[in-house]
């Protein structure tokens, strides 16, 4: 340790009896304020002295005064106090305001991994909040989130800003074509949508934000698809087109979601294939109402997902990329 610093460390337990007697300059009156000996107080002021290596105190008559050393110091002393009087109450702050509660819309897709991430950053900091979450499609979570009835709402494409309404990009993932492993274009490694024209389609419902970007790709590709499901959520899709019903288009399931895994003896399997085009993308983004109170806890979000967000998912959008 180098000696500035360990004297320091040697001076930080005395500061708050030299601040006292500072303002006091008497000795037996320090030691009342504080509930300790007078000796206490002497000795303190002693190693404090030994340690800066010049006297802080002089005899003044039957009193004491402060030498210019000490005087100088005095400040100091009083600012560094101060300033962890101030971190300590805001600790003691957050860690009441947390118990508040913070509502959370999202997409379907997000509840695997995206919003989890969030959360448990949040709650190794604070963990007493409350979130109440609700899924659905993207029309509704928007619409949660302008009626007051959340406080967030995380979608893909990112909520348009506007009439109260404020968002922040977090991160941008590729879109796939969906095959049934036994497809003749399953083992390509890019798709033309057009090439799919004739195949049935697996959708997801009005509202629904992958079913608007699914159809902006295939009208891109120059054709109206033939669906032939529409299924609430995209787990179901995977399941259709892997027993063979058809393709989607959806994000990247990403590890551990069974992708990639068959059952050659019930032809059940699916495979994901990039698309050719510049479109066959995502925005992720999260929106929160402007208003004129923000309670802590939702501030405190707020902040963490703004400053943090990117980081804390970035190993889930290299993951979904297919990007080591």
């Amino acid at each position: 340790m180098e000696p500035d610093h360990q004297q320091l460390v040697q001076l930080l337990p005395l500061l708050p009896v030299l601040a006292e007697l500072g303002r006091t300059e008497h000795m037996t009156e320090t030691a009342e304020l504080l509930g300790v000996p007078q000796s206490t107080v002497s000795r303190a002021v002693a190693r404090a002295s030994a340690i800066v290596g010049m006297d802080l105190l002089v005899r003044d008559g039957r009193g004491i005064r402060l030498t210019p050393a000490a005087r100088t110091l005095l400040p100091y002393i009083e600012a560094a106090l101060e300033d962890f009087q101030a971190g300590l109450d805001r600790v003691r702050h957050e860690s009441d305001v947390v118990r508040g509660r913070i509502g959370i819309s999202f997409q379907h897709t997000f509840g695997e991994a995206t919003l989890p991430l969030l959360i448990s950053a949040f709650r190794s900091r604070h963990p007493q909040p409350v979130f109440e979450l609700r899924q659905g499609p993207r029309d509704d979570c928007l619409e949660e989130l302008a009626k007051g009835e959340t406080d967030f709402a995380l979608t893909a494409p990112i909520a348009a800003e506007g009439r109260g309404i404020q968002a922040l990009p977090l991160y941008r993932e590729p879109l796939r074509v969906v095959l049934h492993y036994l497809h003749p274009l399953a083992g390509r490694p890019s798709v033309h949508l057009s090439e799919l024209r004739h195949d049935p389609y697996v959708t997801l419902p009005p509202g629904v934000g992958l079913r608007a970007l699914g159809e902006a790709l295939l009208r891109e590709a120059g054709f109206r698809p033939r669906t032939a499901f529409e299924v609430q959520e995209s787990t179901t899709a995977r399941g259709l087109v892997s027993a063979g019903l058809g393709f989607s288009i959806l994000p990247p399931a990403g590890p551990g979601s069974g992708t990639g895994q068959f059952l050659p003896g019930a032809e059940l399997g699916l495979v994901e294939v990039r698309i050719e085009s510049d479109l066959a993308f995502r925005q992720i983004g999260i929106a929160w109402r402007e208003r004129t109170f923000e309670p802590d806890a939702v501030r405190l979000f707020r902040e963490l997902v703004a400053r943090e967000g990117e980081a804390l998912l970035a190993e889930l959008v290299r993951a979904r990329s297919g990007n080591p």
